[in-house]
């Protein structure tokens, strides 16, 4: 079994590489991340605050 770990990516970095960390965990396409982020963020501040969360928690 492997040992998966949360990383922030330096490949697929817009910004901090959460969405690309996040994308990479998941073997998924980092683009469909940025839009469901983008998705929660226009729902509500809650994702602008959940990002700068994450890029401060998640090792890089």
């Amino acid at each position: 079994m492997e040992n998966k770990r949360l990383y922030r990516s330096t490949t697929n970095c817009m910004l901090a590489g959460v969405c690309g960390g996040i994308a990479e965990y998941f073997n998924i396409d980092p683009t469909l991340v940025r839009l469901g982020w983008v998705i929660f963020s226009c729902i509500g501040l809650s994702g602008v605050l959940a990002y700068i969360i994450a890029a401060i928690i998640i090792p890089k």
